[in-house]
């Protein structure tokens, strides 16, 4: 019994150590992913040559041996040709930005647009699939600044809209050269919105008391828990003009030839209604705009992928879901009857 129980103390111990010297590892081997998943990778496909390929597999089932021994010749002598040629064809880089109420997505963004500044010639263009229903005015004006570093290079820019690029969305798609929009995509809703609930009668009816102390007389206008003044609800209400101000002059800055005031009131059109309002200049899906432009250009699409630990994972999904619902109730209120 003794020798058992100076074994156990023994195992104890061992396993102690064992435990304590696996906590330092771990320690360690944490704070090296860390910094590792603080960097993200930039990923390039060249949408050219997969289209060339898609061609090729195409041709090859669809035409005779004949003809497809043709075509290959050709192909052969369409490439000798370019090795000739020292000139390399134009660039067009593709983005997408499919956009979170908190337009978090530009972390991204803005390294897909400082890669394309370093290598980009001035025959390069640019071209952002955008997809939003806006959220946080910071967030898109950020955004949109992203956007403007290329125009203020001198970078051509072309925005499509193939679903919704409304409010903070189409805060980024007016900064381009051209629009397109596909029939039905969700353009506009040039305003602002803030809403939020207020708890103060339920928490007064079970006697809880909340107390908020600020220095400033509008630290704080609207309160969730607080009692809201009169006071406090129109100096939130002049802040929401302030910004629908700012929103209206920054869309007039980059579409002069738009009336902002016709356009300007919150609401939103489809694509085919945008174009005779001027919110968009062409009517095209994206697929279409890309397969016009690899005809004459080698068509590059950029991403920056940010390596998210779980629980960025897990808010970052959380947020799409709250997208997913609220695009879903917008596809509802504007589904054909």
């Amino acid at each position: 019994m003794e020798f058992l129980s100076e074994y156990g103390m023994f195992l104890a111990k061992a396993v102690t150590i064992v435990v304590a010297i696996l906590a330092v590892v771990i320690v360690v081997l944490a704070s090296s992913m860390k910094q590792k998943a603080d960097k993200g990778e930039l990923k390039l496909t060249d949408v050219t040559d997969e289209l060339k390929q898609l061609e090729k597999e195409l041709k090859e089932e669809l035409f005779t041996k004949k003809q497809f021994k043709a075509y290959e010749k050709q192909l052969k002598a369409d490439d000798k040709a370019a090795e000739k040629d020292d000139t390399s064809p134009s660039k067009v880089f593709v983005i997408d930005f499919k956009g979170s109420i908190d337009a978090g997505e530009v972390a991204s963004l803005r390294e897909e647009i400082t890669a394309i500044l370093t290598v980009a010639d001035k025959d390069d263009q640019v071209l952002v699939n955008v997809e939003s229903g806006g959220g946080m005015v910071h967030g898109y004006g950020l955004a949109s600044s992203q956007l403007d570093r290329l125009k203020q290079a001198q970078i051509p820019l072309t925005i499509c809209i193939d679903k919704v690029a409304a409010s903070g969305g189409y805060m980024m798609a007016c900064v381009a050269d051209k629009v397109y929009a596909a029939p039905f995509a969700i353009v506009g809703s040039i305003g602002v919105v803030a809403q939020l609930p207020n708890f103060s009668r339920l928490l007064k009816k079970h006697d809880i008391d909340y107390e908020q102390h600020t220095a400033g007389d509008f630290k704080r206008t609207l309160t969730v828990f607080g009692e809201n003044t009169d006071e406090g609800r129109e100096k939130f209400q002049e802040e929401l003009e302030e910004t629908h101000v700012l929103f209206k002059e920054f869309v007039s800055k980059y579409r002069p030839d738009m009336d902002i005031a016709k356009v300007a009131t919150g609401e939103h059109w489809y694509g085919q209604q945008a174009i005779e309002l001027g919110l968009v200049d062409a009517i095209s899906t994206s697929d279409d705009v890309i397969l016009g432009l690899a005809k004459e250009h080698q068509v590059i699409k950029i991403k920056y992928q940010m390596k998210k630990k779980l629980a960025d994972k897990i808010a970052h999904g959380a947020s799409l879901s709250v997208d997913g619902v609220l695009n879903r109730l917008m596809e509802r209120e504007n589904a054909v009857k």
